[in-house]
């Protein structure tokens, strides 16, 4: 079967109902007309993960409806995903099938792919991984031509590299981007990019500096460097700070600094409350930084109350939202000191209620 909730025909009444719940959650009375950005209604997602349900000598793609872990439906196409990871799917499940030293005690299959063409699988196992299991994968690496990982408890086996590369065209500039296993990406390129536009025509270029919380690979931060004189970037996962260093130098995009902190790390540095050694590689001391403007795109909780009293010092917040109710809480404080100059709404995730918004916050 493929999803319940597909229906190609009504993406975009769907997403109106979306962007109607959302405006009013929000509740933002003089708010500009936001500008609506819409998905593809299929081949969409960069992304995707099945658990695997064997009956006998075959298996197959399951997920499990909400709160049931109990009835597996079997996944036999998936249009969501993107092309590679369609393509790749039926080959995949076929090769493991025939071979017994890589279905047995396979537990889950994860698959990212890129808008450049890239694919990798990781297989996630209930079992050690040995040398047996590397020459057979080998060959089904071969086969499907995608990166692959194994994984199991306290394992992870890579073939070749753990990452692939993305490649995105932003104001006539192609940026390239290495997105590892296990680092967030944004999982709908052709919206991503569409952020990454809406972002870049709204920031002029400026003589000040920015500073961005949870910047990940540096998806926004690498586009968006071309805007400011420095670019202060922070993200608490190491693999995505790591990741974001090499993509700022395989871009050749020299003034961006990148620091492992959270956001309320940042926030404590930023008050002076207490100095940190992951700051100590900066080029200029932190009160040095010329910071007029902030960008988050927070995961769903949204702004803590100490990240919410650092942003209500700029003069421009740039903040993108995966969850309007709690963009709603937040912007409930922040239109205090600031106004709505921009908003839109982008749908990532056509078919699911998950909705993400963008607004652009001025002081008054």
């Amino acid at each position: 079967m493929q999803l319940p909730h597909y229906q190609p025909d009504r993406c975009a009444a769907l997403f109106a109902d979306k962007v109607a719940q959302a405006l009013s959650t929000l509740g933002l009375p003089n708010a500009p007309e936001p500008r609506l950005f819409e998905s593809e209604p299929y081949g969409f997602r960069l992304r995707a993960e099945f658990r695997i349900w064997h009956d006998g000598d075959s298996l197959d793609y399951v997920m499990f409806p909400p709160g049931n872990s109990r009835s597996p439906l079997k996944i036999d196409t998936f249009p969501i995903a993107a092309p590679r990871i369609t393509e790749a799917m039926p080959k995949l499940k076929a090769l493991l099938n025939e071979a017994s030293e890589l279905r047995s005690k396979l537990f889950q299959v994860e698959f990212l792919s890129t808008l450049s063409g890239e694919l990798l699988i990781t297989l996630i196992y209930h079992r050690p991984l040995d040398e047996t299991w590397l020459d057979a994968a080998s060959g089904l690496a071969a086969d499907v031509n995608c990166q692959l990982i194994g994984r199991s408890r306290k394992q992870k086996l890579v073939l070749e590299r753990h990452w692939v590369e993305e490649i995105l065209d932003t104001e006539g500039k192609a940026f390239h981007y290495r997105q590892p296993e296990q680092c967030f990406t944004q999982p709908n390129g052709g919206i991503n990019k569409k952020m990454m536009g809406w972002l870049l025509a709204h920031t002029e270029h400026r003589e000040d500096d920015l500073l961005e919380l949870y910047c990940g690979i540096g998806n926004f931060t690498l586009p968006l460097a071309s805007r400011f004189r420095r670019v202060l970037a922070t993200e608490l996962s190491k693999p995505a700070t790591v990741a974001a260093r090499q993509n700022a130098e395989i871009n050749n995009v020299d003034n961006v600094e990148f620091a492992r902190l959270s956001a309320e790390e940042m926030t404590s540095a930023m008050a002076g409350e207490r100095p940190y050694r992951r700051l100590a590689h900066l080029h200029q001391p932190l009160d040095q930084f010329d910071l007029r403007t902030l960008l988050v795109d927070p995961p769903r909780a949204g702004l803590d109350h100490a990240t919410m009293n650092l942003a209500a010092g700029f003069d421009r917040i740039l903040y993108i939202s995966c969850d309007p109710s709690t963009h709603a809480v937040n912007l409930r404080t922040l239109t205090t000191t600031h106004t709505v100059s921009e908003l839109a709404f982008f749908d990532q995730f056509p078919y699911t209620h998950h909705l993400e918004s963008g607004v652009i916050l001025t002081r008054r």
